[in-house]
C-alpha cells in the first residue's frame, strides 16, 4: 500500500482510534475517570489533537517543530493547570498503543513513524511543561522579591498574608530575619535545601550586596513531636556559610510572620554598625549590638536597653541600680565597689548577681558591662528629661 492510501485510510479511521482511545483513558487511568467532566473533556481534545496531528506529520515529517502548537493548543492552561507531566506522558502511552493495535499489519514503517512520533511528542510534552515551570519560577521569584521588601520596608498591608500563603510558607509561631552579604556565587537552591532539613521556612531577598533571609520553624506533617525546635541562633549558624565575606546579623524573633518588619529593622541596624565590634562574632544576634546601635541614633534600641534593663532594675530596687553604677564606674572592681558604698564585697557580689536574675546580662563580662553601663546612661537620661521640664514649667 503506498503512502497516499495510507494517508487516506488514517483519515477514516481516524475517528474511531480518538473513540477507543478515549474509553481506554477511562478502563486504564483512574486520575481521568475522576476528573470533573470539563477537564476531562479536555484532556479528550488533547488526545485527539494527538492523533490528528499524527496524520499531519506522516504526511509531511518536516514539521515537528509544530507538534507542540498543534496538540496543546487544545486547552493548554486546563491541561497544565489539571494533568502533571507524568499524567500527561501516561496519556501519550495509550493513545500511541491504541493506534498501534489498530494500524498493526498496516507494515513496519507505519509502526515506526508512530514510534518516532509518540518520542517527539513526548519532548514536546516536556517542554511545555518545563516552560510553564520556569514561568512559574521567575513569578514565585518575583513575588517572594516583593514579599521581602514589604517585610524590610515595614509596609505590610492587608494582601501580605494572601503573598505569603501564595509562596507556599509553612512557618508557625516565632520568625526572624537574617542580614549579611549576598556571595559571589549564591547557591539558592543549597540554602532551601539546609532550610527543609532543619524543618525551616525560608524566604529569600538579594538586594545587590546585600542578602535577606526571613525564617521561621515549619509544620511538617508527621514530625510535629520530634525533638525540640531549634533555637534560631542554632539555625541562624548553619545557614551562616550561605552568606558571604563579613558580618551576619540575627534579628530578635518576633510572634509572627507579618510582624517580621520589626526583626529586619534590629538586624539592618545591627548590620550597619557591626564593624564597630571588633570581636564580633559570625553571626551575631542583633541585641548584642545594643550599643552600637544607640550610639548610632537607633531608636529601637534606646527603647530595648531602657525596656530591658533600666526599668526592671529601678522597679525591682534602687540598691541594684546603684551597686551596678558604681561597680561599672570603678572598672568592676568588687572592693572599690563595697569601699564606695560601705558594704562588704560580698555583698557587690550577692546583688551583681541579683542583677543578672533580674534582667539577664552578667555585668562581670566586658562585652555585657559595657551593654549595662549604656542601658544605665540612656535610662538616667530619659528620666531626667522629665523632671527638667517639671522645673522649667515651675519657674514660668
Amino acid at each position: 500500500m503506498d503512502k497516499a492510501a495510507t494517508l487516506a485510510w488514517l483519515r477514516r479511521i481516524s475517528g474511531d482510534i480518538a473513540t477507543v482511545t478515549i474509553k481506554r483513558l477511562e478502563d486504564t487511568l483512574p486520575w481521568y475517570a475522576d476528573m470533573p467532566p470539563a477537564r476531562r473533556s479536555a484532556v479528550g481534545l488533547v488526545a485527539q489533537a494527538g492523533i490528528t496531528s499524527f496524520i499531519q506529520w506522516y504526511e509531511d515529517p518536516t514539521s515537528t517543530p509544530w507538534i507542540a502548537a498543534d496538540i496543546f493548543a487544545a486547552a493548554p492552561r486546563e491541561l497544565l493547570r489539571s494533568v502533571s507531566l507524568q499524567q500527561t506522558l501516561q496519556l501519550i502511552r495509550v493513545t500511541v498503543e491504541v493506534t498501534e493495535e489498530r494500524v498493526a499489519g498496516r507494515g513496519e514503517d507505519l509502526r515506526e513513524a508512530i514510534l518516532l512520533y509518540s518520542r517527539d511528542v513526548a519532548f514536546a510534552s516536556a517542554d511545555v511543561y518545563a516552560r510553564a515551570a520556569e514561568a512559574r519560577g521567575l513569578w514565585d521569584a518575583r513575588l517572594e522579591a516583593l514579599v521581602v521588601d514589604s517585610i524590610l520596608t515595614g509596609e505590610a498591608d492587608e494582601e501580605l498574608p494572601s503573598r505569603i500563603a501564595a509562596l507556599g510558607w509553612h512557618g508557625h509561631g516565632e520568625v526572624s530575619v537574617i542580614v549579611g552579604t549576598t556571595p559571589p556565587q549564591f547557591d539558592v537552591d543549597l540554602v532551601r535545601r539546609t532550610a527543609r532539613r532543619m524543618s525551616v521556612d525560608v524566604l529569600i531577598g538579594v538586594q545587590g550586596s546585600r542578602l535577606v533571609l526571613v525564617i521561621g520553624r515549619a509544620r511538617v506533617a508527621g514530625k510535629e513531636d520530634e525533638g525540640e525546635e531549634l533555637p534560631f541562633s542554632e539555625i541562624a549558624q548553619r545557614l551562616e556559610p550561605s552568606f558571604g565575606p563579613g558580618y551576619v546579623v540575627l534579628g530578635p524573633p518576633v510572634s509572627a510572620l507579618v510582624d517580621a518588619g520589626q526583626s529586619a529593622r534590629a538586624a539592618l541596624a545591627g548590620f550597619a554598625v557591626a564593624r564597630a565590634w571588633r570581636g564580633a562574632p559570625r553571626p551575631v544576634e542583633a541585641d548584642d549590638l545594643l550599643p552600637e546601635r544607640a550610639l548610632a541614633g537607633d531608636t529601637l534600641a534606646k527603647q530595648t536597653l531602657i525596656e530591658r534593663i533600666f526599668r526592671p532594675l529601678q522597679a525591682h530596687s534602687t540598691d541594684l541600680v546603684t551597686t551596678l553604677w558604681s561597680y561599672l564606674d570603678n572598672g568592676r572592681s568588687l572592693e572599690a565597689t563595697a569601699r564606695e558604698l560601705f558594704v562588704h564585697p560580698n555583698t557587690v557580689r550577692y546583688r551583681l548577681k541579683r542583677v543578672t536574675e533580674v534582667i539577664g546580662w552578667d555585668a562581670t563580662g566586658p562585652r555585657e558591662a559595657l551593654i549595662l553601663q549604656t542601658a544605665l546612661i540612656l535610662g538616667s537620661i530619659g528620666s531626667a528629661e522629665p523632671s527638667r521640664r517639671r522645673t522649667v514649667a515651675r519657674r514660668r
